[in-house]
């Protein structure tokens, strides 16, 4: 069976290391807050101006002026900073977040990214997601692997207006833990029941399958 937004985000949280500084973008990557390793330690960036973010709180603590980037409640761990959303940037273009994740509507075997433009709907730009993609050291995306229609989001080449080029290192999907290297996805892992074949169907880009491809461990 594919995976839901909390499994993704779950499996997503393992790829974290302790020490990072971790930037999660809206939607699916903000769940992976919930999701940290209890045994490391890493803290967690939000552009609009807090560094050390927690999970979503409960109703006893929701606090309604502590947000996320997607305008969501949030809590601050022990030693965080609030600063400005222009030092929060300046974070991000000087290259001093380790690790961010993104959703994206588009990826190619190349690692370029889209992650933006829904003409005529309430998405109205890109946000932070340029500069987090040519600022960060390492950057994973999180997605379904197909749209609603059923088509193919892993291509040969994107087809719409780009956020970054050549800058995706892993995907994360409902079905598949894949890396992009070499242009073309590389097939890591696969959901729990999701066969290498329907892995296969469903990837439009090209797609380098090994000999065994093991079932993600879900913790």
């Amino acid at each position: 069976m594919s995976l839901n937004r909390e499994q993704i985000a779950m499996r997503v949280a393992q790829e974290l290391k302790d020490g990072d500084y971790v930037n999660l973008g809206i939607g699916i990557p903000t769940l992976v807050a919930s999701f940290v390793p209890k045994d490391i330690e890493v803290m967690l960036q939000s552009e609009n101006g807090l560094l050390g973010m927690g999970p979503y709180p409960t109703k006893e603590t929701v606090d309604a002026d502590m947000i996320n980037a997607g305008k969501e409640t949030v809590t601050a761990i022990t030693g965080a900073s609030i600063f400005s959303s222009s030092q929060s940037f300046a974070m991000i273009r000087g290259g001093h977040v380790d690790f961010t994740v993104l959703g994206a509507f588009e990826v190619d075997q190349n690692g370029n990214i889209a992650s933006y433009m829904i003409p005529r709907k309430l998405v109205k730009g890109m946000g932070g997601a340029m500069d987090l993609v040519a600022g960060a050291k390492n950057i994973i995306v999180t997605m379904t692997h197909a749209n609603k229609h059923g088509q193919s989001k892993l291509l040969k080449n994107c087809t719409l207006p780009l956020t970054g080029v050549d800058c995706i290192n892993k995907v994360v999907t409902d079905l598949a833990v894949m890396e992009i290297r070499d242009g073309a996805f590389h097939l890591l892992e696969r959901a729990p029941g999701v066969s290498v074949e329907e892995i296969i169907e469903k990837t439009d880009g090209q797609l380098i399958v090994p000999d065994n491809v093991p079932e993600m461990k879900l913790v």
